[in-house]
């Protein structure tokens, strides 16, 4: 994805250089309790809006950046309170790192929460954010948020049913805390086979 297209498909969500309405995120929809989206029980928040396009994605009705509805972060967080068996929130989508600036808020109260990580799924490599965060601060903040880091566009060639949490081998999972204590890419091994 060239960084013409990223630029262009963020500014059509409105959310480049910020978000007009931090309080709200354009979401596809949410799952309350999911054990496929991230290790143990997770409440999944799918945003709106997708650069990648990836042939054979399991959800192509979030690739519109003009579909979904928009969603108060308050309310998400209420849902995520009312269930105290959630071991995390997973980002999901859509491409979460098109509306950075909208899950902010909601990451930062999210890390409040005693016992809930975060796990973000994006199409983007792990080595094309930090490019993106050089440029936009917003994809740095987020991703110095997320606990694991599930990354890479899904490629349907390498499709894997057999997989854990990601739907083609080339896709990663990143331990974050790890890569962000050792300086380099830290794979959540144990999710890996």
């Amino acid at each position: 994805m060239s960084e013409d297209k990223y630029t262009e498909k963020v500014t059509e969500a409105g959310c480049e250089g910020g978000c007009d309405s931090p309080k709200t995120i354009r979401l596809a929809g949410v799952v309350r309790e999911s054990i496929v989206d991230g290790p143990g029980i997770r409440f999944v928040v799918f945003c709106q809006g997708c650069v990648h396009d990836c042939p054979g994605c399991q959800n192509p009705d979030t690739h519109d950046f003009n579909g979904g509805y928009d969603c108060d972060i308050q309310k998400i967080l209420d849902a995520v309170d009312e269930n105290k068996l959630l071991d995390g929130v997973t980002f999901s989508g859509g491409e979460p790192f098109c509306q950075a600036g909208r899950f902010i808020p909601l990451a930062e109260e999210i890390k409040k929460r005693e016992g809930l990580d975060i796990l973000i799924f994006t199409g983007y490599t792990y080595e094309e954010l930090i490019d993106m965060g050089k440029k936009d601060p917003d994809v740095k903040t987020l991703l110095d948020m997320a606990d694991t880091l599930v990354d890479g566009r899904f490629i349907l060639e390498e499709r894997d049913l057999s997989l854990r949490f990601r739907g083609s081998r080339n896709q990663r999972i990143i331990d974050m805390n790890e890569t962000r204590k050792q300086g380099h890419i830290v794979l959540a091994e144990e999710y890996m086979n």
